[in-house]
């Protein structure tokens, strides 16, 4: 765990250290090299009806919510981006308990050193996990299968990224260490992988691993936006096609007014220790988007 923990500290440090070397060049700093952004949205849905109401319906409240961040700096070769993004949504229907509609933490933070327009060198660090507990209610009782670091991934990548225009991003890591942590023990009764954790340990350490990384985030018109990821994560130790993870976050954002907008988000997972079959899940929410940037 320290050894883990030590190659974490270095990775942020040697980012930090890096970005920081481009800046410094010339004093004092010049803010402009910075491209930074923050988006904060809530929705809310209800439906009720009487109790002699003929087509049927169930009582119902829902409440989601999303924040987005970016902070990327770039000057001469060198670039440091950081992302990210936390997803939130509960609904209740009535004779039940809150249940979660959504549910996602995920940071990126990259450096970049450029080798010509659309080549360079990089190191990153991402990390995905979910806020709170998720549970299995499809039997007589209700069955924890997730939680907060249960699971978490925390991916390092080394090696080329290919970056065309501003839309578009493809990194490729043949290099890419990959942490799998899994923080409650209990979980591994309901999961009988464990998420790919040996059972009754905490983390799962995969040095030797390759890892495709894409971005596609366009702005198509002043009021309609798509942001779009797709990991892929290959154990060479392990490696069948099988064995290959998947993953892809979708989110359109459409705005009705300045401040009123319609989010769709969907994630889509192949993990074969999590489940043999694709995962997705989809939301789709009318609320208030805010959003503040630097730039005019």
């Amino acid at each position: 765990m320290r050894k883990v923990l030590s190659l974490i500290l270095f990775i942020i440090i040697f980012n930090g250290l890096q970005a920081q070397d481009g800046a410094s060049t010339d004093l004092p700093q010049d803010t402009t090299y910075w491209d930074s952004e923050f988006s904060i949205g809530f929705n809310f849905n209800q439906a009720s009806f009487s109790g002699n109401w003929k087509a049927g319906g169930v009582n119902s409240i829902a409440f989601g919510s999303i924040a987005t961040g970016k902070a990327n700096y770039a000057k001469d070769k060198f670039s440091w981006d950081n992302q990210l993004e936390l997803i939130y949504g509960v609904v209740k229907n009535e004779g039940q308990e809150f249940r979660k509609s959504n549910d996602r933490i995920f940071l990126d933070s990259k450096i970049g050193y450029k080798i010509n327009d659309k080549w360079g060198y990089f190191s990153s660090l991402n990390f995905i996990t979910q806020f709170t507990d998720g549970f299995d209610f499809s039997g007589p009782e209700n069955r924890l299968i997730s939680g907060f670091f249960a699971p978490a991934f925390l991916t390092t990548g080394f090696g080329l990224e290919y970056k065309p225009n501003s839309d578009f991003a493809l990194r490729l890591a043949p290099l890419s260490p990959r942490f799998t942590f899994v923080s409650n023990s209990a979980i591994s009764d309901n999961i009988p992988g464990n998420y790919g954790v040996p059972i009754g340990q905490n983390i799962r350490t995969e040095w030797l691993a390759f890892q495709l990384f894409a971005t596609y985030n366009k702005k198509i018109s002043e009021n309609l936006s798509i942001n779009s990821r797709y990991q892929l994560f290959a154990n060479y130790e392990t490696l069948a096609f099988k064995t290959i993870d998947h993953r892809l976050d979708f989110t359109v954002i459409a705005k009705i007014t300045k401040y009123v907008d319609v989010t769709f988000t969907s994630i889509n997972v192949y993990d074969i220790d999590m489940d043999p079959g694709i995962q997705f899940s989809q939301a789709l929410a009318l609320g208030i988007l805010y959003k503040v940037s630097n730039k005019k």
